[in-house]
């Protein structure tokens, strides 16, 4: 079986699932509101619920016939601890470049080509 971080970063590959998750950032919501914005079945939209669930990025209560689904955001940060070392490498690339680009240009005879 995967690991966490697997099953998150699977989970974030689709646009529909990230739409979900940003909609759910603003709180609870139902699954028909969920399903509201996209072009596809209520079948799909269970099935994007689902390996949302499975990640362990949301959670789904049903109470009566009303299905209510809630972010989850502790695989969220494991993500972003994972991400973070790559984060700081590529700042630091970033950084040492611009710091070369903001030199003065050197002259030739300073480089010994002349």
């Amino acid at each position: 079986m995967p690991d966490r971080l697997t099953m998150t970063l699977s989970a974030l590959a689709d646009p529909t699932r990230r739409a979900i998750l940003a909609r759910l950032s603003q709180g609870e919501a139902m699954v028909s509101e969920l399903a509201r914005p996209f072009a596809i079945s209520p079948p799909a939209v269970s099935r994007h619920l689902r390996v949302l669930e499975h990640a362990g990025l949301i959670t789904r209560t049903k109470a009566a016939q009303w299905r209510r689904c809630a972010l989850c955001p502790e695989p969220l940060l494991e993500v972003a601890a994972w991400i973070e070392p790559y984060r700081r490498f590529w700042s630091g690339q970033l950084d040492a470049l611009e710091a070369f680009l903001a030199r003065p240009k050197r002259r030739k005879s300073e480089l010994g080509d002349e």
